[in-house]
């Protein structure tokens, strides 16, 4: 085991918890994000009757009525908030009232600005879910983008169930969500920022957690259990006061 797993998962929990994964999930085609891997992430963690129930797809229908969905992305935001208005998926998304994963450019997407313009003169609206805005990076001189394996500061939510504080998830980013009451993890690069952000049944990684190996497969597998019933008032985020006292 490597030392970023040795650092990522509580002894008393295994990635195997056995607990079935109902209904269909849905990796939504973005046109801008590598499915392969996204998919396989999930398909390794699935039985094979499981597996059957995983589609990558743009069908409006078939989201709708998954019973999770995962909104992956790589790229620039003004690049995918075009690729889903094409798709006619803006209006979806922030409908949705199952589990909601948004992966890297996936979870900026879930939020309301970003300046990340690509070729664009002016900011890019984004979903406007989750009430916070997406800027550059402030390295204060280290390497940017900042990419690599780095440490998370996990909050108390269900989607780092068995995840300790200092367990490593690998980033490739310039842009970030900073810290604000919908933080759910912190991780620093230069300055401190929002690693996770959730809001209701809308949860943003900034991190691949498909390219970070048995903490990251712990955090898929705590997802696909979830459902809508798994959101309560004391789940939907954790101020970063509460995140603070855990640096």
């Amino acid at each position: 085991m490597s030392q970023q797993d040795k650092a990522g998962l509580s002894d008393d929990r295994s990635l195997n918890n056995n607990k079935a994964i109902v209904g269909n999930t849905v990796i939504v085609d973005t046109g801008c994000a590598n499915l392969s891997s996204v998919r396989y992430a999930f398909e390794r963690l699935m039985t094979d009757i499981e597996r059957e129930r995983l589609f990558v797809t743009d069908d409006i229908e078939m989201i709708r009525a998954a019973e999770r969905v995962i909104l992956p992305g790589v790229g620039t935001a003004a690049a995918a908030m075009s690729a889903l208005q094409s798709k006619g998926l803006v209006q979806l998304i922030p409908e949705l009232t199952q589990p909601v994963l948004g992966v890297c450019l996936g979870m900026q997407m879930l939020t309301r600005v970003s300046k990340e313009r690509g070729s664009q003169s002016e900011d890019c609206p984004c979903l406007n879910i989750i009430p916070t805005d997406i800027n550059l990076l402030d390295t204060k001189g280290l390497p940017l983008p900042h990419m690599g394996w780095n440490q998370l500061v996990p909050g108390s939510h269900p989607i780092f169930d068995g995840i300790t504080a200092g367990s490593y998830v690998y980033f490739v980013h310039s842009y970030r969500a900073p810290i604000s009451d919908y933080t759910i993890a912190t991780a620093q690069h230069g300055e401190t920022f929002s690693a996770a952000i959730a809001k209701d049944n809308f949860i943003g990684l900034q991190f691949h957690p498909e390219k970070s190996a048995e903490v990251g497969a712990r955090m898929l597998k705590n997802f696909l259990t979830m459902d809508q019933a798994t959101f309560s008032p004391t789940n939907n985020q954790l101020a970063y006061g509460q995140q603070e006292a855990q640096l």
